[in-house]
């Protein structure tokens, strides 16, 4: 016990402080490590293992929708970055730049890719040259380099891991509805497979990604009632045709632009699993993405019987679930606390007397219930416990959302809510006016995240800030 205590006593309590508290459970839960890089970070083995599960069940939802996974060059020429003005200047602050290669400086440098829109555009300026070389539906799996003055780890990171999905199309109502559809599959990732509540809205104007007409986003509050951007959608209009001379024949053999849409996902979302979901005694994971959903504990296994039947039942679960075995010489309250550190959602323990009597003690790590389960009816309980860790976390998540949720008439109103029952999302009526986001900013220090989709302003509902008719209701809140 005295091990376990010691574990648990690590890591920094998160109402004492969350900042602290999550670089506490990003160290002890070897999720990264630190590097002689600024900015840059070690995935370790378990942070990996996170990040390869997110990346299969997306991937299967991309080739489910028709997307094929490319790859494209790291290297821009800054000729080819230049092309498209708006774009440049929204990532010039972040770019890193290549100078010499070997010990000769390079005639033209090279932008180390902080997104891949001006590629993929000359690739597709290249291979598109009729309508029926439309749809282009394409992914890639890659890292990106973007200059950050502040880094924590996941959430904001220099080099980061993400996909990037660039898809162009012969008409602006395709390429719309491919700009919803993929802010769907985002928002269903999140909620189904990561267990965190999100709202879907479109950005202000002054927010959108660089060269795009719109973009649309998912947010998600985080426990210390921060939002978090969770995936973006972006649709891009012919801007970018037009700028890199993308043209195709249509049916009447007329020159046509066509339109584009980018979207995309990084491993923040590893970040916003530990902010959604974590607690004093470290990760707390929903199953999809788990490296190991279920472990087993062997209880004085020293004893006959115990180690074989520990493996028996391992072997038994291991074609229904991410299993796990631990037999090592541990004590078993450490690798209570190990296990739970580490986030595993079921933890199954097995000694002498639950084999006597056959059957095993199973804990569900979101809430440390406890059920003795029946040996034989292990296999069938085990996916039902995994479905209930899931069902548990989303609606504790999606509570505490609803809790700091608050609907704001005036400024006056926003500060006063936020001082009293601490950050959150604050939903209030805007006139549209960028003047009037900046001063809402300014005044009580949460930003646009988001216009709703699903809400509109009411019958005479006025601007949270200058008192004008509202055109849309938007949510505000402070974001990482």
């Amino acid at each position: 016990m005295a091990d376990m205590n010691k574990m648990v006593n690590d890591i920094t309590s998160m109402d004492e402080d969350f900042a602290k508290w999550y670089t506490d459970i990003v160290k002890k839960a070897e999720l990264i490590g630190y590097t002689s890089v600024k900015g840059c970070m070690v995935i370790r083995p378990y942070g990996y293992a996170i990040w390869e599960n997110i990346q299969r069940i997306l991937d299967n939802a991309f080739k489910a929708t028709g997307h094929e996974n490319v790859n494209m060059p790291m290297f821009i020429p800054e000729s080819l970055l230049q092309k498209e003005k708006d774009h440049v200047e929204g990532f010039a602050p972040e770019v890193a730049w290549v100078t010499y290669g070997g010990s000769e400086k390079l005639e033209e440098r090279l932008c180390v890719r902080p997104t891949s829109e001006t590629l993929f555009c000359e690739h597709y300026a290249n291979i598109i040259q009729s309508y029926r070389d439309l749809p282009k539906k394409y992914n890639q799996w890659v890292s990106v380099v973007r200059w950050e003055k502040t880094t924590r780890p996941f959430l904001r990171s220099r080099e980061f891991l993400w996909q990037e999905g660039h898809t162009i199309h012969a008409t602006a109502e395709e390429a719309i509805a491919e700009t919803e559809q993929m802010l769907n599959v985002y928002a269903d990732f999140c909620e189904n497979s990561l267990a965190i509540p999100v709202v879907k809205g479109r950005k202000t104007d002054s927010d959108k990604f660089a060269g795009a007409e719109a973009t649309y986003a998912i947010e998600a509050l985080m426990h210390d009632g921060k939002a978090l951007q969770a995936g973006t959608s972006h649709y891009f209009g012919d801007g970018f045709a037009k700028a890199f001379n993308i043209q195709y024949s249509d049916r009447r053999n007329q020159k046509k632009y066509p339109h584009q849409t980018s979207w995309g996902m990084t491993t923040r979302l590893i970040g916003a699993i530990i902010m959604t979901h974590g607690d004093d005694n470290g990760l707390v994971l929903p199953p999809d993405v788990a490296p190991i959903q279920a472990v087993i504990i062997p209880i004085a296994q020293h004893k006959a019987g115990v180690p074989e039947k520990a493996a028996e039942v391992a072997e038994q679960l291991k074609s229904i679930a991410r299993v796990k075995l631990d037999d090592t010489d541990n004590s078993p309250g450490w690798k209570f606390s190990e296990y739970e550190m580490k986030g595993v959602p079921v933890r199954i323990e097995l000694g002498p007397r639950d084999i006597e009597q056959g059957q095993c003690v199973v804990v569900t790590r979101h809430n440390r219930e406890k059920t003795i389960v029946q040996l034989d009816e292990l296999a069938d309980v085990l996916p039902k416990k995994l479905q209930e860790v899931r069902d548990g976390m989303f609606q504790k998540a999606l509570q505490n959302r609803e809790q700091h949720t608050y609907r704001c008439k005036t400024m006056d109103e926003i500060n006063a809510k936020l001082a009293e029952l601490g950050d959150g999302f604050v939903l209030a009526p805007w006139c549209e006016s960028e003047e009037c986001e900046d001063t809402v900013k300014e005044q009580t220090g949460v930003g646009s995240r988001c216009i709703s989709m699903t809400e509109d302003p009411a019958d005479g509902d006025v601007c949270v800030c200058c008192g004008k008719p509202a055109k849309k209701i938007v949510y505000w809140g402070k974001a990482y």
